[in-house]
């Protein structure tokens, strides 16, 4: 059976450790390449923090499986055991042109179920984090539960992709939402923009398309503040494939869902 203080202390551990690395990385050149299309960035930085985890788990915690946004860890085909979910920098744009509003991102699930959660905006030294059952926190700090918020006070994390024609999803619901609520964010990083959901500095977040390793810690994160995970269809998240993503305060989820989403 895992002992999750123990894993919690150890990845706190690291994650100083591989924030200072990052931060270190700042002085120096940057190896930059393009995946899937031009504006999908990897850096050498991301390759070596994914490094960074993939051997420490491999040593610490040799039974556990690792799905990384590098490709550096497991083929993952199911989620029975232990998997740690992990983006070395989501955001890497911003962390190539602004060195600003990056994050890294870590969620641990065991047999599909989230134990641990962490988002670690490295800049500001802000380490959001949870433990099923445990709630949540921003460093040392517990966050409070979420309150419900009405449509009309709402600050909601969306990327000006989505408010425009696209292949994914009829935009016009998406654009009166965005007339109605008090106004509109895009940080161009997920796990932060689900931190700052669970933390109360976002409303709600919406997004097409994310990845695991996207929103794998934000989810266990939101979800210990009180906040509600789901797609755009309120269904359950796959944490193995590309979901569109809706993190929301209470009350607003189903609101947004009823309203605007369906």
């Amino acid at each position: 059976m895992a002992d999750w203080t123990k894993i919690d202390e150890t990845v706190k551990r690291w994650i100083q450790e591989a924030g200072a690395n990052i931060r270190a990385s700042f002085a120096g050149s940057l190896s930059i390449q393009a995946k899937s299309n031009p504006n999908d960035l990897v850096t050498n930085v991301d390759e070596e923090t994914e490094r960074f985890f993939i051997e420490r788990i491999r040593t610490e915690f040799p039974g556990h499986r690792i799905l990384g946004e590098e490709g550096q860890g497991d083929d993952i085909k199911s989620l029975d055991g232990v998997i740690w979910i992990i983006d070395p920098i989501d955001g890497t744009m911003n962390f190539v042109h602004q060195q600003r509003n990056f994050a890294l991102s870590i969620g641990i699930y065991e047999n599909g179920i989230g134990q641990l959660g962490y988002i670690y905006d490295v800049v500001h030294d802000e380490l959001y984090h949870a433990q099923k059952g445990l709630g949540a926190w921003m460093n040392d700090t517990p966050l409070k539960k979420l309150d419900p918020v009405p449509v009309e006070k709402a600050v909601i994390g969306i990327s000006a992709t989505w408010l425009v024609d696209n292949r994914h999803f009829d935009q016009n619901k998406l654009v009166q939402l965005a007339k109605d609520v008090r106004g509109t964010r895009s940080y161009g990083s997920a796990a932060l923009e689900l931190a700052y959901v669970a933390s109360g500095r976002l409303s709600a977040y919406i997004t097409m398309r994310n990845a695991p390793w996207d929103f794998a810690g934000g989810k266990m994160i939101v979800e210990e503040a009180g906040g509600i995970v789901s797609t755009l269809s309120g269904g359950e998240i796959n944490m193995l494939t590309v979901n569109p993503v809706f993190a929301s305060a209470p009350g607003l989820h189903d609101d947004i869902l009823k309203k605007y989403l369906n």
